[in-house]
């Protein structure tokens, strides 16, 4: 059973991650398929619009913390092949069908598309706060989120799907019937556009999307370092064996009271 499975509606490319059983967590052979999908979707010359979708009652839960523990490697392996969707790279429009939770690499995934239709039981997670030494600043910045909601983002609150459809990252809400009908809808209004004005306005869109300031990307750089790198694996390990973590935090305690500053980078 392939993890990744595709299916064609004239001009528009169903793309369904398909490992049900993990709500579609990412290991490096779905990382892998999904890779090898984008690039041939990127390179055929019939199809125009993609709708991304999972299987079961999740749409990805993320990274696959059971691989990443046997590898040792926090945030798992990376394709040989460059992903054009998550390189940005993808020239085509990518409509997110969004059947169910969305936590940590599988809300990223989310956040890469351009219009987004999710099941009224849909839950969405930015997972980075709980497994890495520096929560997800970036996303609620991207999506132009009040700074109180990109907080809470940041901290690994979850959302539901009501909730992203009234500040405005969810497109529509909708039944689980309704899902992909309402997804191959959207599809097909973008078919009704001129192509030109289709790849144009899509292209434009997305290079008016907010980014990081070089300067707090490279605070976010030492952030990332500034704690007790055993506690990417103690998250992960914690996780899969369901129970409460057991942090180090700093392993100089004096550490807590030195945070990396943008000042003290440019001493540096």
């Amino acid at each position: 059973m392939a993890v990744v499975e595709t299916e064609r509606h004239g001009q528009i490319l169903v793309v369904r991650m398909n490992r049900p059983e993990r709500l579609n967590a990412l290991n490096h052979e779905m990382r892998t398929q999904l890779a090898e999908t984008w690039i041939d979707f990127r390179e055929s010359n019939e199809l125009e619009v993609a709708i991304f979708t999972g299987t079961g009652r999740g749409f990805c839960a993320g990274e696959d913390m059971k691989e990443s523990l046997a590898d040792g490697a926090p945030g798992g392996r990376r394709p040989a092949r460059e992903d054009p969707f998550m390189s940005g790279a993808l020239e085509k429009p990518v409509i997110a069908a969004i059947n169910g939770f969305a936590m940590g690499g599988g809300f990223m995934l989310v956040e890469a598309t351009d219009l987004r239709v999710a099941v009224r039981e849909a839950v969405f997670e930015v997972s980075e706060a709980k497994r890495w030494l520096l929560g997800g600043y970036n996303h609620g910045h991207i999506a132009n989120l009040p700074y109180a909601v990109a907080m809470e983002m940041a901290l690994g609150f979850r959302f539901t799907a009501q909730r992203f459809y009234e500040i405005g990252f969810v497109n529509r809400v909708v039944e689980a019937d309704e899902l992909i009908p309402t997804a191959l809808e959207m599809a097909e209004h973008l078919l009704t556009l001129p192509p030109a004005s289709r790849v144009n306005t899509v292209h434009m869109m997305r290079q008016m999307r907010p980014s990081i300031a070089p300067d707090m990307a490279r605070l976010a750089g030492a952030l990332h370092d500034h704690g007790a790198k055993s506690d990417l694996m103690e998250s992960r390990a914690a996780f899969s064996e369901k129970r409460a973590p057991n942090f180090k935090g700093w392993d100089d305690p004096d550490d807590r009271y030195r945070t990396p500053t943008l000042n003290s980078l440019d001493k540096t």
